[in-house]
């Protein structure tokens, strides 16, 4: 886990060299919620993270679950980033579901890496690994499309088009949305991160299954808005940046709650 920086950076030139792999919130969303978050963190929080990441920030540590994809030994992880469901389902359905849920998924994952970290016992190696994967998968299923169809693959074989490129729909809240505000993820970041002390509150309260709920809720408001082969575009964009930066800002407001409860 030495020189994680140059590691991420080779990591991520075999990945933009190499056939297009789907990631949730592409680079920019995880690094607008990771900056959110450390905006948010405790100072005894912000010091235990800081000790564990060394000089990477949170913003910066939100894409090493993607970039590892590219390391077959890291393969195992692959399910950790979306828990995708056969049909919808009710708020106490699902709840229902989850509390028996034994799947590699991020519900499950999300919960072990939380046990994990709050373990002294735990190793400074896998407190590192551990941390890297928590940041992102908390972050992951704010993307609707990462609680979406088991069916599609979370979108991923729901084909659409982005003006004239061909892509699909879990692309399109993955990376395109976020991209076409032509924002560094500190701008961005900035440019959203106004949760009132009370939204703060309410959302770090919320346990883990109604994060999943409600981003299931949404990817099946999202489905039912479009059809395969549609051209999204301008009109799609306008009608649903709210949603975007209402889950990218939800996303990094929950992760601090996380890490203040861990470490603060």
């Amino acid at each position: 886990m030495k020189n994680i920086f140059f590691k991420n950076l080779a990591l991520g030139l075999v990945i933009l060299c190499s056939p297009v792999i789907t990631m949730a919130w592409g680079t920019n969303g995880h690094r607008i919620s990771g900056q959110i978050a450390e905006d948010h963190l405790s100072p005894k929080a912000l010091a235990a993270v800081r000790a564990i990441l060394g000089n990477e920030s949170v913003a910066m540590a939100s894409n090493w679950a993607d970039f590892i994809k590219s390391d077959p030994a890291y393969s195992y992880l692959y399910n950790w980033h979306f828990v995708d469901f056969e049909r919808p389902m009710s708020y106490p359905e699902m709840t229902e579901f989850l509390e028996h849920d034994n799947n590699v998924d991020a519900y499950t994952k999300l919960k072990f890496l939380i046990a994990e970290l709050k373990r002294k016992e735990t190793s400074k190696e896998n407190k590192l690994l551990y941390l890297h994967m928590l940041i992102h998968i908390t972050e992951d299923v704010h993307q609707p499309m990462h609680t979406a169809h088991a069916s599609d693959k979370g979108g991923n074989d729901f084909k659409v088009n982005w003006f004239n490129k061909p892509t699909n729909l879990h692309s399109i809240w993955d990376s395109e949305l976020v991209n076409f505000q032509e924002l560094s993820y500190s701008e961005y970041a900035k440019a959203i991160n106004h949760a009132t002390p009370a939204q703060i509150k309410d959302w770090q309260a919320a346990p883990l299954n109604k994060w999943i709920f409600e981003s299931s809720q949404l990817a099946e408001q999202i489905y039912t808005e479009i059809k395969p082969g549609d051209t999204l575009n301008y009109k799609y964009n306008f009608t649903h940046l709210d949603i975007l930066n209402q889950q990218l800002l939800k996303g990094g407001i929950r992760l601090a709650g996380v890490l203040n409860e861990i470490f603060g």
